[in-house]
């Protein structure tokens, strides 16, 4: 392959692959995506190179999207509910308790319908080639637990711009807003909103737990990330170097799952060791709450693909 794009260039006689994103280098996304550039390496025998940058070097995750997009950067991680404007099929991820649990969400996004959800990204000039593990969104407020919908009630509480999430807020009784992540520590702790909903790792990294002191693990949404690659950069492969980054994107997947359980679970332990109240609630009246929002999609796209979803939660 000679260097034809930016995003996928050579140098000292290798092809180089360019990898950004916006996390820092201690998440279990840098450390896969290191896995992923030294399977490639040992794979192509050197003659292919990976260069990451991490911490939001170039740009915020949405101007990684358009910069892969153009083919001036070959890859990033994305979330798959910031990739709902890109493709409908995307917005099935969004949906409140679409997975009964994660051995499920892994069925689904391991099946024939999760690469065709994957695959949906082609016509907005991305090639998606994984699947990282990005947990569950669950409530942390400053004011007191969720141990039902009704603490939800009254409560304004910071989402991404999902409109599926500020559904899911609004059927509570809530009121939702989108705050830029950055913002979101000070929205906090000024009261501008009394709450949000993330994963233990991002709870913990963003320092909210300072203003936060009551985590409930309601687990409503379970939206994975997705790495993405550019399509122009994928069609200049040829069909021995795009197997082999099948196949460290594979290997990269399977350790990303375990860097992140691991993370997860010392997440929590730190989180509570730093005065958090961790609670449990019964998820039964949230999903009930709920079922009338994912049974508004019946007879769509996104329909479909939940009604596919919810066939494959016993599995085979």
């Amino acid at each position: 392959m000679t260097t034809l794009l930016p995003g996928c260039g050579s140098f000292g006689g290798k092809d180089r692959i360019t990898l950004a994103h916006t996390l820092d280098e201690a998440h279990p996304v840098h450390l896969a995506m290191e896995r992923f550039r030294d399977e490639l390496i040992a794979l192509s025998g050197g003659s292919m190179a990976v260069e990451i940058f991490p911490n939001a070097q170039l740009g915020t995750e949405r101007e990684l999207v358009e910069l892969v997009q153009l083919g001036a950067l070959s890859m990033t991680k994305v979330s798959s509910l910031s990739l709902e404007n890109f493709s409908e099929d995307m917005r099935v991820f969004s949906l409140p308790y679409i997975f009964n649990d994660s051995a499920h969400q892994w069925r689904v996004l391991e099946s024939e319908t999760g690469q065709e959800i994957l695959g949906s990204l082609s016509d907005v000039l991305l090639k998606g080639v994984g699947y990282y593990d990005a947990g569950a969104r669950s409530f942390y407020m400053t004011d007191g637990p969720v141990l039902t919908p009704a603490d939800i009630r009254g409560k304004t509480l910071r989402v991404l711009p999902s409109e599926a999430l500020v559904q899911t807020i609004e059927v509570f009784g809530g009121a939702a807003t989108p705050i830029a992540f950055g913002e979101l520590y000070a929205a906090l702790q000024q009261g501008v909103v009394q709450g949000a909903e993330n994963n233990p790792p991002s709870l913990l990294n963003a320092r909210h737990y300072e203003v936060c002191k009551y985590y409930s693990l309601d687990e409503h949404v379970s939206a994975p990330d997705v790495v993405v690659m550019s399509q122009r950069v994928w069609d200049d492969l040829n069909e021995e170097q795009a197997g082999w980054v099948r196949e460290a994107m594979a290997i990269s997947v399977a350790y990303q799952r375990e860097a992140w359980n691991s993370a997860s679970d010392a997440a929590l332990a730190e989180l509570e060791a730093n005065g958090v109240a961790i609670n449990r609630p019964d998820k039964t009246p949230f999903r009930e709450a709920t079922a009338a929002l994912r049974a508004g999609f019946d007879g769509t796209r996104v329909g479909d693909l939940a009604q596919r979803i919810a066939a494959m939660e016993g599995g085979v």
